[in-house]
């Protein structure tokens, strides 16, 4: 996979719907810790690959928004190297 991949905000919001058991639209935006371990989860199934995550930059995501762009920049890194 080259540039950025193909994981977007709807993705999230589905992944953490079924979580939740709550249709998409009525997820919220915040992000706890439980929600913060399945999104990995997942991302991490759908690209079967490991998402290598410092400390600093989970601590980072509290929204959809922050996930969205920690795991897109870790999975453009994995795929280039």
């Amino acid at each position: 996979m080259s540039g950025q991949p193909d994981l977007g905000r709807a993705d999230l919001l589905t992944m953490l719907a079924e979580l939740s058991a709550k249709p998409a639209t009525e997820v919220s935006d915040r992000i706890g810790s439980m929600e913060l371990a399945w999104l990995v989860h997942l991302v991490e199934q759908r690209y079967d690959r490991r998402l290598d995550l410092a400390d600093d930059e989970l601590a980072g995501i509290r929204t959809v928004d922050d996930a969205l762009a920690v795991f897109r920049a870790s999975l453009t890194a994995s795929a280039d190297g």
